[in-house]
């Protein structure tokens, strides 16, 4: 009886793809490999984005053989299952997880809206550059600085957006490649010289503020407060609620999670600004949005929206001219009466200094007089 059974027992012959339906109806491909069985319900472990149980019979039993096909193909090019625990650590090293690590790690953090979505963008377009070069299961240590500047060159839509697209690739693989052992140089990627926007500061505040008050009473009080008390508009200016100000408007307290510097800021009011806030919210619940009048708050894009049915029809507005411009131009008017390049930095919340001298040379302020160079 034993020989008998010896004889008749089913041989597993290895890497040889076979189609097996389940109890329920569902479709499943056994592979034998080194005396284990694999099973596969989706061919995503070869890059195929073949997934028949998704689908009703007969399509689903349509997909399955296809799903077959593609296994044998991708055996017949060298690929082969592995343990899960090995695939795992495996995985770990290749170039196509750990963007994906470093991706799911920084989502958990308050960066802005911006940020997140330009990260987001670029760990996209740097799983499809992969993907492209057929590099996805290529490990860490074959990584050169020449791929990234690769994915730089193809991906960026501009020169002038080549540095962002540098910035952001860099945050999504150097300390995690580094963490494994991997250094690479960032400094060999070379970018082309792009020209210097100049950033229009305003030649009249005040007329082009009654102008833009006439227009929107929202975007005024917006643009009032960009320009005294240098806050950034889309995000802190925003956002803010009756209960931000003192009971007589003269003092401003924003909590560090609410300033892009993640410092937080106390700024005095201007006279003039107070009293514009006075007699809007004079009494006002705590809670109340200053532009909603209600405890929400208006999507990101509202004051963006609001500036360009401005600029539609007004003919007081330079090239390049934005809501930042009031900024720009209330930074100019702090340097030039004080001097003081620690007093801009604090009142424009900016974490470092150096960020304010940049700033400044965006502006082209005239930091030195003729009296101030060396003579004969």
């Amino acid at each position: 009886m034993i020989v008998i059974k010896k004889a008749f027992m089913k041989t597993k012959k290895e890497l040889s793809p076979k189609i097996y339906k389940t109890s329920s109806g569902k479709y499943q491909i056994h592979i034998w490999y080194k005396n284990k069985r694999f099973r596969f319900a989706n061919g995503r472990v070869i890059e195929e984005e073949l997934l028949p149980n998704l689908l009703e019979e007969p399509e689903r039993e349509h997909m399955a053989q296809l799903l077959c096909s593609a296994f044998q193909i991708a055996i017949a090019k060298g690929w082969r299952p592995e343990d899960k625990k090995k695939e795992a650590a495996e995985k770990k090293k290749r170039l196509s997880s750990i963007a994906d690590v470093v991706l799911e790690r920084k989502l958990k953090f308050d960066y802005s809206h911006y940020y997140r979505r330009d990260l987001i963008r670029t760990h996209e377009q740097w799983n499809k550059y992969l993907k492209k070069q057929g590099l996805s299961n290529s490990l860490i240590m074959d990584l050169t600085i020449d791929v990234i500047a690769e994915f730089v060159y193809e991906y960026a839509p501009s020169p002038a957006s080549m540095k962002n697209l540098k910035r952001n690739i860099s945050s999504l693989l150097r300390d995690e490649l580094e963490t494994h052992g991997v250094f690479l140089n960032y400094k060999r990627i070379k970018l082309p010289r792009t020209s210097q926007r100049l950033h229009r500061p305003i030649k009249d505040v005040g007329k082009l503020l009654n102008d833009i008050k006439a227009f929107n009473d929202n975007l005024y009080l917006c643009t009032l407060m960009t320009y005294a008390l240098l806050l950034r508009p889309h995000r802190e200016i925003l956002s803010l609620t009756v209960g931000d100000f003192n009971k007589d408007f003269s003092l401003l307290s924003l909590n560090g999670d609410r300033v892009k510097s993640k410092k937080n800021r106390i700024l005095p009011v201007p006279q003039f600004v107070q009293n514009e806030l006075i007699t809007r919210y004079d009494g006002c619940d705590a809670s109340v949005n200053l532009f909603s009048r209600k405890r929400r708050t208006y999507h990101r894009d509202y004051f963006k929206n609001r500036w360009a049915d401005y600029k539609k029809q007004t003919d007081m507005i330079e090239e390049n001219q934005t809501i930042y411009s009031f900024r720009h131009t209330g930074a100019i008017r702090v340097f030039e009466k004080t001097g003081s390049l620690q007093k801009l930095q604090q009142v424009m919340g900016h974490s470092d200094m150096k960020v304010s001298l940049t700033y400044l040379r965006g502006l082209e302020v005239k930091q030195l007089d003729v009296e101030d160079l060396p003579g004969l």
